[in-house]
């Protein structure tokens, strides 16, 4: 008997309809012989609504009592989840973070998963329950409520299906798979049969909304396979999984793109040691969340560092470094540009074959598309252009690679 984690976000839940999807998907799931637990998100809208409502009662809500508040929207979910399976004859129980052993650390709405106990859950799947578990969230070890913020309930079911050992996790979602690109910018986008942990990161990092990348480097660490795959359809989804070799015949596995980026110029840094580090760390502390970093040496002999963040950081990032680089250099000034986006091409198959960013930087040329800041790592190339230009970008690069056509 196989036991199968499956995880169901808002969408999939999003009204009563819905719902009884879910609970008739994991009933067949059963019938067919599996265990099955389902990780729950809020029903569709639920998280926002209640911060609404928060936002009416303070302008600046305790993120404590926040937690508690956004912690109610999976309970809500798994108690009619498991009420509609039991509706179809289905031995059913839910349970919350707490419950299922989440143990986090961490600022209140940005929690981690410090550990597991799995204790009560095995205990009930041991007993022929199906189980329906309240992603987002769990408990901190002095016993607080405690949200794991942004894709939360996908890091929740790697994490069970890691604790418990389950032989599949799979992400039920809205969308059928992990694509060559989104399919609603590049229509000829092909849906990828497996992809490795590696490259889901780079893409998940560049801008990919199918995963958050802390979800995919957890199943990493832990060996977890996943799936993502729709939760509308019976069709096969997407392997995540390590790498193996016949991988690396597959030079650029996709194109993924990142709106509302912007730029941060520091010029007439003095070249001595120690400089990098305070102005990265004035960032740090501010909480923002620097992608692309650029340093050189000007003919002026000063130094010149340019960094990329999401552009709402924008005003953060200038407060925040006003008063550092007041103390580092009089000479020191920053020069700013929003309306830019990040494109990237990710693959594996970029260790052991050349040429790659040639091919990349001909095909934006031949489109007349101009390319700003440039970074690279083994498995990707990432540009910034013109935000306007993005989609032009994406399919130009993305017709340069033939990604719409299945690899030999």
């Amino acid at each position: 008997m196989a036991l199968i984690v499956q995880k169901y976000g808002g969408t999939s839940v999003g009204t009563i309809d819905r719902i009884r999807n879910v609970a008739a998907r994991m009933k067949r799931t059963r019938d067919e012989g599996n265990q099955v637990l389902a990780v729950v998100s809020a029903m569709s809208g639920v998280t926002d609504n209640l911060i609404k409502m928060a936002k009416e009662i303070s302008e600046n809500p305790s993120e404590r009592e926040l937690d508690v508040l956004l912690a109610t929207g999976e309970q809500q979910s798994i108690a009619l989840v498991s009420m509609a399976l039991q509706e179809l004859g289905v031995d059913s129980a839910s349970i919350t973070g707490r419950q299922a052993g989440i143990m986090t650390t961490g600022s209140h709405t940005r929690g981690r998963i410090l550990n597991m106990d799995p204790t009560l859950m095995q205990r009930f799947l041991d007993e022929g329950k199906s189980l329906v578990v309240a992603g987002f969230q769990g408990v901190t070890p002095d016993g607080m409520i405690h949200t794991l913020g942004r894709g939360g309930s996908d890091l929740t079911a790697i994490a069970v299906a890691a604790a418990l050992k389950a032989d599949v996790c799979q992400i039920l979602t809205d969308v059928d798979g992990v694509y060559t690109c989104d399919p609603r910018i590049v229509k000829n986008a092909r849906k990828l049969p497996e992809i490795s942990y590696d490259e889901m990161l780079e893409m998940a990092s560049s801008g990919s909304k199918v995963m958050q990348s802390r979800s995919v480097e957890f199943a990493k660490k832990f060996g977890v396979v996943f799936e993502v795959r729709s939760s509308l359809n019976d069709n096969p989804g997407t392997l995540v999984l390590e790498e193996h070799p016949n991988m690396e015949n597959v030079v650029i596995r996709g194109v993924s793109i990142e709106r509302s980026q912007a730029r941060v110029t520091i010029t007439g840094i003095p070249d001595e040691p120690g400089m990098s580090g305070r102005i990265l760390g004035a960032l740090g502390d501010a909480e923002i969340n620097l992608d692309m970093i650029v340093s050189n040496i000007a003919h002026d002999g000063f130094a010149r560092h340019s960094f990329t963040m999401h552009s709402s950081d924008l005003g953060k990032a200038q407060a925040a470094l006003k008063p550092v680089l007041a103390d580092l250099a009089p000479t020191a000034k920053i020069e700013t540009e929003a309306g830019i986006a990040k494109l990237s091409a990710v693959g594996i198959g970029m260790r052991s074959h050349s040429g790659v960013a040639a091919t990349m930087f001909k095909a934006l040329g031949d489109a007349d598309i101009n390319i700003g800041m440039i970074s690279t790592s083994e498995i990707k190339i990432a540009v910034t252009v013109e935000e306007p230009r993005i989609e032009d970008a994406a399919r130009a690069v993305h017709d340069a690679f033939g990604l719409d056509k299945v690899p030999a």
